[in-house]
């Protein structure tokens, strides 16, 4: 096919000034002057035959045509940055994309992921976090890690390791807990799973409460130990995850007692073909896996 001629330079400034919703915004990120942009943008709506933008005292508002046009242009220059940067010096570099619930990102994954960018220095990795919610179709994922029982339809998924759940809190109010029952009295901080602190006072033999005084719910187990440590009440929250904050002595573990709802898994698309990023990823976790087991 032979392919018409392209006015990139009034496509790239329709879209950033769509983008910005102004011709000056646009002409920041392009360096280029305020009068060039809405020039370009002229010429491409003259070519196309068609209003793209319409010109408002403060600001611009985009046309009917224009809401055709630019989600293909964004993909396209988004698709066309993403393979600029896997060439680097003749080196093409590969791409991972990882969606990872967020408590497994800051307590495991990322202290750990300089040794898999050392071992593989041509792979780029690209975290997105989530609250364990996520559509890896949709969002073009190669991986999701995330905490469950490991069934979830349409996926392949590799068991990564437990993460039991027990109370966390600053040495402040840890001071004050002389058994697992004076958590009756204190503001408990949980997640959307409403079971989480029934099922562990039954765990460390506490007769069912009358009432908790139950706190903030989180969507995200960091969030949540964020309010405990700044004393907004007693996370329930996986000790293995927040190992930093005990080593410091920012948080304790006032209770032994733990409660193990579900695994870690790293998950994959069964439609989804392997790339050799994904291998040397799969690869790579597995080990970490094997060597922190022993």
């Amino acid at each position: 096919m032979v392919r018409q001629f392209l006015p990139l330079n009034g496509l790239r400034a329709f879209e950033a000034s769509a983008r910005h919703l102004s011709f000056t915004r646009a002409a920041i990120e392009l360096c280029v002057t305020q009068a060039a942009v809405s020039q370009q943008v002229k010429s491409l709506e003259k070519r196309l035959g068609v209003a793209l933008f319409q010109r408002l005292p403060r600001g611009l508002k985009i046309t009917a045509e224009g809401e055709v046009l630019l989600p293909t242009l964004t993909n396209s220059f988004d698709q066309m940055a993403i393979t600029l940067d896997r060439i680097e010096a003749g080196q093409v570099r590969e791409l991972l994309f990882l969606g990872v619930v967020g408590t497994f990102a800051v307590g495991w994954l990322l202290p750990r992921l300089p040794d898999f960018q050392q071992q593989h220095p041509f792979i780029d990795v690209r975290i997105s976090t989530n609250n364990n919610r996520v559509d890896m179709a949709a969002e073009g994922l190669d991986f999701a890690i995330r905490f469950g029982s490991g069934s979830w339809h349409g996926t392949e998924a590799l068991r990564l390791f437990d993460a039991p759940l027990s109370p966390l809190c600053i040495p402040k109010l840890a001071d004050r807990l002389r058994s697992p029952a004076d958590l009756v009295d204190a503001t408990l901080l949980r997640s959307y799973r409403a079971d989480e602190w029934s099922t562990w006072f039954a765990a460390a033999d506490v007769p069912p409460a009358t009432q908790v005084n139950a706190g903030i719910v989180f969507d995200s187990s960091v969030a949540m130990m964020e309010a405990a440590l700044q004393g907004l009440g007693i996370a329930l929250a996986p000790p293995s995850m927040f190992s930093r904050h005990l080593s410091s002595g920012a948080i304790r573990q006032p209770f032994p007692t733990t409660i193990s709802l579900g695994s870690y898994w790293l998950t994959r698309l069964q439609s989804r073909p392997s790339t050799a990023a994904m291998l040397a990823f799969s690869d790579w976790i597995t080990s970490q896996m094997s060597s922190t087991s022993q």
